[in-house]
């Protein structure tokens, strides 16, 4: 029986409210859901597996699956971090370097994703780097994120959320993290990806100059 599961460690310890019940039943689901997914994906392919299957195998039925995750793919590349990214970049000093907060807070999730469950970053980049339909989404489920990010930003610049500047600074930074990860998982998961993080921060602080 897996362990109760738990939100992603990395806060600012102000930053976060208790989870009440109906939080920790929402994750104890979602969290459910996706390790039946992944079991269910190493046993026998992702094509294989059905949604019928991963709900059997999370005791839930089709249809509560579909309410947390649109589509199979969601299921593979949804986790708890946003909304701890996005508390953890308002909790940044306000006269801080955007991209030094953004730099510190991918930093801390990638540490924190590592030490909780680094068998499932694992396996999520293999499927990112085989499976096309899973890739293309990502590129959507990153515009989630790039809005909240970017409100954050707006919030402590005094700028629109929709305004350009903010939202080619985001879109930049999301893609490095995108492709470093794509990277990573192509050459065989080797080497030290948080090392690898901080290489393209520094790549895009620098002007992208090469």
């Amino acid at each position: 029986m897996a362990a109760t599961p738990r939100p992603p460690s990395f806060t600012a310890p102000e930053a976060q409210p208790p989870m009440g019940l109906r939080e920790r039943k929402k994750l104890k689901t979602r969290v459910a859901i996706r390790q039946a997914t992944y079991r269910l994906i190493q046993e026998q392919g992702y094509e294989a597996t059905t949604i019928e299957q991963i709900a059997e195998a999370a005791e839930v039925s089709p249809s509560t699956v579909f309410r947390y995750f649109a589509t199979k793919e969601d299921i593979v590349l949804t986790d708890e971090y946003d909304p701890i990214m996005e508390a953890v970049l308002r909790s940044r000093p306000p006269d801080e370097p955007p991209l030094e907060s953004l730099r510190l807070v991918m930093r801390e999730a990638l540490t924190s994703f590592v030490a909780a469950d680094d068998v499932e970053l694992r396996q999520r980049t293999r499927l990112m780097v085989e499976v096309p339909a899973i890739r293309a989404r990502m590129t959507e489920t990153m515009s989630d994120t790039a809005k909240i990010l970017s409100k954050v930003l707006a919030d402590r610049t005094g700028r629109s959320a929709d305004d350009l500047q903010i939202r080619v600074f985001i879109s930049a930074v999301l893609g490095a993290l995108r492709e470093v990860t794509l990277y990573w998982g192509e050459h065989g998961q080797d080497g030290d990806l948080v090392a690898m993080i901080d290489q393209a921060i520094d790549t895009l602080g620098g002007g992208l100059r090469l």
